[in-house]
């Protein structure tokens, strides 16, 4: 079962974005993240702020509870269980209401700042829109040396099979259409392969340099055996997936209605077969 409080405002413009954060266990750090949301898209486009909370164990949702009660713009959804980060960012794209979406980490290391440049890089691209991903590569990595080994070993190894062509899939921060996303083949910890599965699909994929910022409070959900080895089956997964993908383009075309000449009968001009008399020959034109 979910839980949401509704928002007061329904989005409807092109220019509208959901932004997506799912968390664990993150109690001190929604506060500052949210602020950090408002002050980064305020004035830019409208926005909304979807928190989906995994089922922390800590104050996380009574804090996420107390910011939605003082900001319209804050929905918050919480899972009755812990599902990971992957079912949380789903939970909040099919809650969205805005077709653009973008997701941050409820670490607070991604940076809200970097929204509206991830936004303006998708509408600048001349390619469809709705087909795009783009994603945040963190050139300076802010984590500790452990982290950022674990993480380029499982990039490393990532990239040489299923060669998507995206130096950084892991950032947290990335922009796209909801219903691309919801295009997407759905499983546990599909959102490390995005932009395989964005590619697999048909879709583009644009990465553009973010800031990257250092955790303040709290210790990172993931380490090298989360990173590499318990991501194999996945890989393999993702890799049968993209390698039996058919992706088509379809035209369709419209033919001209047949043409149906007049038939002469005693004289007359008459449409044969008009079914409103009964098939006895046709309607008279005369």
């Amino acid at each position: 079962m979910i839980q949401s409080n509704r928002s007061t405002r329904f989005l409807t413009s092109v220019r509208d974005v959901s932004v997506v954060i799912p968390v664990h266990d993150e109690q001190d750090n929604v506060g500052p993240l949210a602020r950090d949301v408002d002050a980064a898209l305020a004035g830019v486009v409208e926005y909304e702020v979807v928190f989906v909370d995994d089922a922390s164990t800590d104050a996380t949702f009574m804090r996420l509870t107390e910011l939605s009660r003082d900001n319209s713009r804050i929905r918050v959804l919480r899972h009755d269980r812990q599902c990971g980060q992957s079912t949380a960012l789903r939970t909040g794209v099919m809650h969205a209401r805005a077709s653009l979406v973008a997701t941050l980490d409820g670490d607070g290391q991604n940076d809200p700042d970097d929204i509206p440049r991830l936004i303006a890089a998708l509408e600048a691209t001349e390619l469809d829109g709705s087909r795009t991903l783009v994603v945040g590569h963190r050139v300076k990595r802010r984590d500790s040396g452990l982290v950022r080994l674990s993480s380029r070993v499982a990039n490393a190894v990532r990239s040489s099979i299923l060669r998507d062509g995206t130096p950084d899939t892991g950032c947290g921060l990335k922009v796209f259409d909801r219903s691309l996303f919801l295009e997407l083949p759905y499983f546990d910890h599909m959102h490390r392969f995005m932009p395989a599965l964005v590619r697999r699909a048909g879709g583009r994929v644009i990465s553009v340099p973010v800031n990257h910022r250092p955790r303040l409070t709290g210790r990172s959900h993931y380490g090298v055996w989360n990173r590499l080895w318990t991501g194999i089956v996945d890989l393999v997964g993702v890799m049968w997936l993209t390698r039996r993908a058919k992706v088509v383009t379809v035209t369709e075309t419209l033919a001209p209605p047949p043409f149906v000449p007049a038939v002469e009968w005693d004289g007359r001009a008459t449409l044969p077969h008009d079914s409103r008399d009964g098939g006895r020959g046709g309607e008279s034109l005369a």
